[in-house]
């Protein structure tokens, strides 16, 4: 299936590795051109790379999405290095755990408004804006969280990117720029958090993957191979920012294997 990404301009932040990247290089190689941003030069300069393998035009900075002038001063850079904005991929968090409050709404959430405040002007000239936010199945209820641990404030902030999405749909719809919500359940990477807890809290990760009733037998047969993948995410948020996903707004796809229990109606 052509999903119609061809020569469309992406931003992606926090993409120089993890759910970020495999995004940023399923965009590029549906023949986008992708501009990344995150926090470290040197893996920014690694991933964009590694983008550069697909063929097409890539650029990428250092940028902390919590600093708004920085990322205003990125998003306007790589739309000049892109030749304008068609799809923006919100996807930098301050990660699982902890009650880290203020650096949640910052990253999470402010970093998400302002960024989509600064691409709005590029969106608007496209024929075919898209806007994705990557947010959490600990959005949607209450997810366990592990031992001595919080997971309050990021599957609050995350929750409260779901209706921030929603109402942009509405108030953005009529200048033909979608809106939907990617949220991804436990998902299994090299070097991920669910790698990290695989290796520190074995009975919780156990518990976890067996929480996952899909099982696919293109994976492996381990507790790992029950997660999602980094790519199983990406190719949802590659379809809702493409024209193939054209008439579809204000919606939260859920990719976690059925692990979340409650009914969407």
């Amino acid at each position: 299936m052509d999903l119609g990404l061809g020569g469309k301009k992406a931003l992606v932040t926090a993409a120089s590795q993890g759910i970020g990247n495999f995004i940023a290089n399923t965009l590029a190689a549906e023949g986008a051109d992708v501009a990344i941003c995150a926090r470290t030069p040197d893996r920014v300069a690694a991933a964009v790379e590694g983008l550069k393998a697909h063929g097409g035009n890539v650029s990428g900075a250092p940028c902390d999405v919590s600093d708004h002038a920085a990322l205003k001063a990125w998003v306007e850079q790589s739309a000049a290095d892109l030749g304008g904005i068609d799809i923006f991929v919100s996807n930098a968090s301050a990660g699982g755990g902890g009650d880290k409050w203020d650096e949640h709404y910052a990253i999470d959430m402010m970093g998400t408004v302002r960024g989509v405040e600064a691409a709005l002007p590029f969106l608007k000239e496209s024929d075919a804006g898209a806007i994705v936010v990557i947010s959490t199945s600990a959005a949607v209820e209450a997810f366990p969280p592990p031992p001595m641990t919080s997971a309050g404030a990021y599957g609050a902030m995350k929750a409260a990117l779901l209706n921030y999405a929603s109402f942009a749909a509405q108030q953005h719809g009529p200048a033909g720029i979608r809106v939907n919500v990617v949220s991804p359940g436990p998902t299994y990477f090299e070097g991920g958090p669910w790698h990290g807890i695989e290796q520190g809290m074995p009975p919780f990760f156990e518990m976890i993957a067996n929480g996952i009733p899909l099982r696919s037998k293109a994976k492996p047969d381990t507790l790992a191979g029950q997660m999602g993948t980094g790519q199983e995410v990406a190719n949802v948020a590659a379809f809702l920012a493409s024209p193939a996903s054209s008439h579809t707004t204000g919606v939260n796809v859920v990719v976690d294997g059925g692990f979340t229990r409650r009914v969407a109606f």
